[in-house]
């Protein structure tokens, strides 16, 4: 069943986006033999589609042929590149950088760049990202949303927070995404486990991510309400 709004929102994790979406109506609903949940309020859609690009892809044709959006938003968590980053502060950044590629993506709007790199980035990558592209910021989908949207003539936008910052250096979470995109929570606390060293470090990051997303929701909020003039969320406090 087709569906209309005016902004679709692409996360990868709920964990994101909950803050905002967890007393919104939801459905399930599957495309292109694979399902998805979408939370739908007022003119936004939302549908966190996994992790990585072909997860993010993915999830983006399904919310734009579902929806048929004017705005699809980028949303989620990024890896500080500039040292000036703390962990939520929230960006918009004008240009969206594939890393693979180096194709580049203007949403028009925006400040700064973000690039989209296939692995979770060290202090070190960290500093050759921000050395060869002048990158503020990196994450793993906004590339693949962008050029999704792209290909459809939809506008296109990232919302992002910082969840780790340039000197962060983060459990190896990457290992634990399968090909779907989907992170396997219970592979990687067994890997934690037998691993005391990162005890602190997980910790830190569950901290740290709460903190993040709820920054994330206050900007998404706001945002909405700026490209729907009229449009009633709830305020999430930061």
């Amino acid at each position: 069943m087709l569906r209309t709004a005016k902004i679709a929102i692409v996360a990868a994790l709920e964990r994101e986006v909950w803050p905002l979406v967890k007393d919104w109506p939801r459905r399930e609903t599957d495309f292109a033999g694979r399902g998805y949940r979408f939370f739908e309020q007022e003119a936004t859609a939302v549908v966190c589609g996994g992790i990585g690009s072909e997860a993010a892809r993915r999830a983006t044709e399904a919310i734009i042929e579902l929806y048929r959006p004017r705005l699809v938003i980028s949303a989620g968590f990024a890896g500080g590149l500039d040292p000036a980053l703390a962990v939520g502060d929230a960006l918009r950044p004008r240009h969206v950088l594939n890393g693979a590629d180096g194709s580049r993506t203007d949403s028009g709007s925006g400040e700064g760049v973000l690039i989209s790199f296939p692995h979770v980035a060290g202090p070190e990558q960290k500093a050759k990202l921000r050395r060869a592209y002048g990158a503020q910021a990196v994450d793993m989908e906004a590339s693949a949303v962008a050029e999704s949207a792209q290909a459809h003539n939809v506008k296109f936008m990232a919302c992002k927070v910082i969840s780790d910052t340039s000197s962060s250096s983060l459990a190896p979470f990457d290992r634990f995404v399968g090909h779907d995109g989907k992170f396997h929570v219970l592979r990687f606390l067994g890997y934690v486990a037998v691993r005391p060293w990162l005890w602190w470090k997980v910790e830190r990051w569950a901290r740290e991510t709460a903190r993040a997303a709820t920054n994330l929701c206050a900007a998404l909020a706001e945002l909405c309400a700026e490209k729907v003039p009229g449009s009633e969320f709830e305020t999430i406090p930061r």
